[in-house]
């Protein structure tokens, strides 16, 4: 309490009557006698945050130095590719320190538009607010240079990564590089669609919801959200921290397993990596050699209400079901499992999206040990209502939602955190039996580019969605996606479309889904099916 006795600075601008405006829209009020009081503290707080903002920041000692930014330059119209899959190109050459084989060497990386790279302007797929550029990198953008990796340009991510839909971004629709006009899935849209075509090998992406599995069973790729804290979220943008996870879209497990050793482990910033083990301890990549396609011993479930819920598509049900049968060829024994607790997911992940997101776009999420990005907190914030009519109807909703919600049901938030670690119990039950679990990543295939015109329908390619990914946001369990084969478009048979597998495993259990995900892709060529 120090602080409140110093001499109050002349230039302190509170005035009377402050203290009643800052109570008045939430409806309380302090008796006038007490006023002035009040006001001399605000003063005194007001001159505490005046000094803290004058101090220098601390920050990680920026890589550049070790890895020179080369050729930064926003996409131009000639370099697009997939519509609008680039945001900025550039190089950034890596190196193996100490010289070691990582399986990284020399693998081409693109890295999502909400994960800093330092020098290269960022802008969370938004217009409403001026791009920031971060003087650091990711502790995962050093980790891959640091494995041999070059990092070759940012790519194109959703609206605040509000949609899982792939035209939401202020830059431009992403189109699937299987076909032009149906979407290619998001957050992280331009990572998927440009590893899907082969452009780039690996991309560094995030998922809050799906956000890395749903484009990359769109665009056939292997997409994998790792248990969360298993890698540092040092240097992202957040929605929803005890939902963030990072992690690799890939064009097969091996490169999957590959870019997880390079990116996990604690790095002494972030504390929802304080469980994680040592950077460099895991070894994802040599467990793969181990057993290689054989599955002797490995217990698979069916998820039941993964696979019949009204919004699977029965080509999809039936597709991934027939993959999953290929599993007993390999030495599998698969049964089937019901999670009741798995449909009650979405709307917890909603819940707790909707509150803590709006929190977070206001600039008021709090408690977390961390590295703050007070850049790009100053680059947009206040909000002004110019400002705001700049957002996709998805971010709009999202604070529309949280603010809604968190004024009418006090504790709601704390009651979704409770029911998330009794779906996530439940499934740490079913792992005590089962290796892995499996369902659809996603329940139908790439759905057509929408031309919305009203707010609803922007909405409409991507309802449910999320169904059979987000609740392991919400539990934390590792899932990775993996292609299966190809359907037909729902609106033209003549267009065929990826399909995705959704592994789950038990928490920290990476090894497991990551054995059965390689086992499946050194036996059958998707690409054919």
């Amino acid at each position: 309490m120090s602080v409140f006795f110093k001499e109050i600075s002349k230039e302190n601008p509170i005035q009377s009557g402050d203290v009643d405006k800052l109570l008045e829209p939430l409806g309380l009020t302090i008796p006038p006698s007490d006023a002035a009081n009040y006001e001399t503290l605000l003063a005194a707080v007001h001159d505490c945050a005046v000094s803290i903002s004058k101090l220098p920041d601390y920050q990680p000692v920026s890589a550049a130095e070790k890895y020179p930014r080369k050729d930064v330059h926003l996409a131009t119209a000639e370099e697009q590719e997939f519509g609008h899959a680039w945001l900025y190109r550039f190089l950034i050459s890596g190196r193996v320190w100490p010289q070691s084989a990582t399986g990284m060497q020399g693998k081409s990386v693109c890295v999502k538009d909400c994960i800093a790279v330092a020098g290269v302007p960022q802008t969370f797929g938004s217009d409403a607010f001026p791009a920031w550029t971060p003087e650091v990198d990711a502790t995962i953008v050093t980790r891959v240079l640091d494995a041999g990796a070059d990092v070759v340009g940012t790519a194109t991510c959703e609206n605040f990564c509000n949609s899982t839909a792939s035209y939401t971004s202020a830059h431009g629709v992403v189109q699937n590089p299987h076909q032009h006009g149906y979407s290619a899935g998001g957050s992280t849209s331009g990572g998927a669609a440009l590893v899907g075509s082969g452009r780039v090998e690996i991309a560094l992406g995030t998922d809050q919801g799906g956000s890395i599995r749903v484009p990359a069973s769109f665009c056939g790729c292997v997409g994998l959200k790792p248990t969360h804290g298993l890698v540092p979220f040092t240097g992202i943008t957040s929605g929803d921290p005890i939902d963030d996870h990072a992690g690799p879209i890939c064009r097969s497990v091996l490169d999957a397993a590959a870019c997880l050793d390079a990116i996990a482990g604690y790095d002494d910033i972030d504390d929802r990596s304080l469980g994680s083990a040592q950077h460099g301890s895991f070894g994802f990549l040599p467990s793969l050699a181990i057993h290689g396609a054989n599955l002797s011993g490995v217990k698979i479930g069916l998820l039941d209400e993964g696979f019949n819920q009204s919004i699977v598509d029965p080509r999809v049900r039936d597709h991934v079901l027939a993959a999953a049968e290929k599993f007993k060829e390999l030495g599998a024994t698969l049964e089937t499992v019901s999670i009741p607790l798995h449909l009650q997911g979405p709307s917890i992940w909603t819940l707790q999206q909707r509150m803590s997101g709006s929190s977070g776009l206001l600039g008021r999420a709090t408690g977390r040990r961390g590295l703050g990005l007070t850049a790009f907190e100053t680059a947009r914030l206040p909000w002004t209502d110019s400002n705001f009519q700049k957002l996709f109807p998805s971010t709009k909703n999202t604070l529309i939602n949280g603010l809604y919600l968190l004024d009418r049901f006090p504790g709601l938030y704390s009651k979704t955190i409770n029911i998330g670690r009794q779906i996530r119990d439940a499934y740490q039950q079913a792992f005590e039996t089962y290796d892995v679990i499996i369902m659809p990543t996603t329940p139908f295939v790439a759905p057509r580019q929408n031309d919305w015109t009203t707010v609803l329908e922007s909405f409409e390619p991507t309802i449910g969605l999320t169904t059979n990914t987000a609740v392991f946001n919400v539990t934390g369990h590792p899932a990775m996606s993996i292609p299966t084969g190809f359907l037909p478009a729902a609106d033209d048979e003549a267009v065929r479309l990826p399909v995705g597998m959704q592994i789950v495993g038990g928490l920290w259990q990476e090894k497991k889904i990551l054995r059965v995900g390689r086992a499946f892709e050194m036996s059958h060529e998707w690409h054919l099916n």
